[in-house]
């Protein structure tokens, strides 16, 4: 095969949305390139912060060309603010006190780059895509990327929007995305390596502000696809070959070697009980160090990320990761004499700000703080954890798998219940695990699909029942269906068969303060979801405000004013009636009906938005304790499922838009 070129510049991004889990796929892109001897470069943000970040680059580099005996990197701010705002103060500020011809080439030079966008000779960008109703932001930032390269052609998509929703990307965007996995040799170019097979590349990470929620995990496969074809589900698409083992060992060993020790074990596998191989599996994990009862200490990051920058590992991301751990442990110097001196040898070194933070300079500062930093920084004991993200199939639990799976420190065990035909093995699975002593489990509910309420309702049941009769902590995570493809997967707004907007949206209010989890207990149920399913139905025609305060207006006799126009109509009446809730439309109520009976029940679902903004002390303590929950218990926030992780939409559901 040809040799690879080596030393291209490659540029990995991701769009700017919300997320739980690191971009897996670039992270061995990241491994692959860097094995070619490419220059790799990682971002997540704002498009425009990009392009804002390499005019200043092009723009700082032009102005050292002009004259380098002035100190530009002193007059930072206004720069910056000039390129970013195009302010002429900001501009005059930037050219202050230098003479005339400096000041008249600078200022040429700062009008070039405020209005240009540097393409960076970037030589490949490989974009990665999520999920499909992520699809008009991927979508910008695609188009954006398109303005970084001379032709298109240097850009590759792939992921899981890449796969499901390939002909329209290339029809959105001009630009053929790759579907499907990266396991073959060949793929990106004409060499035997398999990109999915290698190691991830965790130092990227590091490059960006953004934090995922995983913290402190290795993340890996120990098996690939599914032996189910489930219509609702993407993985026969993504991954359309079962594969029963993965190796992972000498990843998990690559990664110490390179990253340090990690705290949590995150599979992501998506049908681990249907392996032939799990008791395997299970000896493998074993084997990384995740017994029962396996404790974990942090090394020293400061000291991980100085032998990471001597090494030349991946320079931009360690420079700002050194800056960040040296600083963040000045809070905990209660000492004011250490504190001096270290803060002493922060100013000595020039690392007081990030930009002018320098390789040598922090390579430098470390034998002077070394012994202070660790010293004072945190070791706490911390328990480790194995956590299956995907969920396990209740349909191949036995005995023997869930003995062998209480044998590794498991946290939590999420068993999904996708839909109430398979009840008996999923309560029976529940059971088998409980009597191994597995106490804690996370499980997916799907809704919105072929279910009816009813059946959702008797499923968060049966998990509430479970969790009292077998002494465990059960919490329920509804998921609630997106088609895989076409128009209605760009977005979250599908309503299923059996659903409607104002079930759907009468759902979503029910679970607002609790960022969509169902905690454990009847308490918590009975007074979210109702004593039985007649009162469940209730609130789904209930007007969204009386369900998200509850309390509030059942206290100002507000909701029973609601039952009574509703249960005073004749049976003509109300079906009429739900029929106009169900579309969740108020805005003219009296264009829906000329029936006065109607027209004082629609009243109810009219109300001016400053009376839907009143939230209850009830309400108020409720969403402060699934906050704290979510906050303390990383693997309740990496199940939060995607309708409850954006304050965004807490407002929406809030204000009625």
């Amino acid at each position: 095969m040809a040799k690879t070129v080596k030393g291209r510049k490659i540029l990995l991004i991701e769009p700017n949305y919300k997320n739980k889990y690191p971009p897996i796929g670039l992270m061995k892109i990241s491994h692959y390139h860097k094995l070619l001897g490419d220059d790799v470069r990682f971002f997540k943000g704002d498009m425009n912060d990009l392009f804002l970040e390499l005019r200043y680059n092009k723009c700082m580099a032009a102005l050292n060309r002009l004259n380098n005996k002035i100190n530009w990197a002193d007059r930072l701010l206004p720069i910056q603010s000039y390129l970013k705002t195009k302010r002429l103060d900001r501009l005059n500020e930037a050219i202050n006190r230098l003479s005339v011809h400096d000041a008249a080439e600078a200022s040429t030079i700062l009008r070039k780059y405020a209005y240009s966008i540097p393409k960076g000779n970037w030589d490949r960008i490989y974009i990665t895509t999520l999920f499909t109703f992520y699809w008009e932001i991927t979508i910008k930032t695609i188009q954006a990327a398109k303005k970084l390269v001379d032709t298109p052609d240097k850009i590759r998509i792939g992921g899981v929007m890449a796969t499901l929703l390939k002909g329209e990307i290339e029809e959105a965007t001009g630009i053929k995305p790759y579907s499907g996995l990266l396991d073959k040799p060949g793929i990106l170019d004409e060499n035997n390596i398999i990109i999915d097979e290698l190691p991830l590349d965790y130092s990227i990470l590091h490059e960006i502000d953004y934090q995922y929620p995983t913290q402190s995990a290795y993340f890996t496969y120990t098996t690939k696809g599914c032996t189910r074809k489930c219509a609702f589900c993407s993985v026969p698409k993504l991954e359309p070959v079962y594969k029963n083992k993965i190796e992972s060992i000498d990843k998990y060993k690559k990664v110490i070697e390179s990253f340090g020790e990690q705290r949590n074990l995150l599979l992501m596998d998506n049908n681990v009980l249907a392996s032939p191989k799990f008791p395997e599996i299970i000896a493998e994990i074993k084997a990384m160090g995740f017994t029962k009862d396996a404790v974990y200490e942090e090394p020293n990051q400061l000291a991980l990320a100085i032998r990471n920058l001597k090494a030349g590992l991946n320079d931009r991301a360690y420079v700002k990761r050194a800056f960040h751990l040296i600083h963040e442990l000045l809070p905990k110097l209660k000492d004011n004499e250490v504190k001096d001196n270290y803060n002493e040898y922060i100013k000595q070194y020039n690392l007081l700000t990030l930009n002018k933070a320098t390789k040598s300079n922090l390579i430098r500062v470390y034998p002077k703080i070394s012994s202070i930093y660790e010293k004072y920084r945190k070791k706490p004991q911390l328990t480790r954890y194995v956590d299956f993200n995907q969920g396990v199939d209740a349909r191949y639990a036995t005995e023997e798998l869930m003995k062998l799976m209480s044998e590794i420190p498991i946290k939590p065990l999420r068993i999904a219940f996708d839909h109430i035909g398979i009840k008996n093995k999923y309560i029976n699975a529940v059971e088998m695990a409980a009597k191994y002593g597995i106490t804690g489990f996370s499980n997916y509910i799907l809704y919105n699909f072929y279910d009816k309420p009813e059946d959702f309702y008797e499923r968060l049941k049966i998990n509430v029942e479970l969790g009292k009769q077998l002494k465990v902590a059960i919490f329920s995570f509804p998921m609630k269906y997106i088609p895989l493809f076409g128009e209605e997967a760009k977005h979250r707004r599908f309503i299923g068969e059996h659903w409607n907007r104002k079930f759907i949206r009468a759902v979503q209010c029910i679970l607002n303060a609790t960022k969509g989890i169902v905690a454990p207990g009847y308490e918590f149920f009975f007074m979210a979801f109702g004593q039985d399913l007649d009162s469940f139905m209730e609130l789904l025609y209930m007007p969204e405000p009386y369900i998200i305060n509850r309390n509030y207006f059942e206290k100002n006799g507000m909701t029973q004013r609601w039952r009574e126009d509703f249960n005073s109509l004749e049976e003509l009446e109300k079906i009429r009636a739900k029929e106009i809730i169900k579309t969740n439309d108020f805005q003219n109520i009296y264009s829906l009906t000329d029936n006065n009976k109607i027209l004082r029940l629609l009243s109810h679902y009219s109300l001016h938005k400053e009376d839907k903004r009143v939230i209850d002390g009830e309400v108020k303590k409720l969403r402060n304790k699934f906050n704290r929950l979510i906050k303390k218990d990383v693997f309740v926030n990496l199940t939060l499922t995607h309708d409850f992780d954006s304050k965004k939409r807490s407002r929406i559901l809030l204000s009625g838009n």
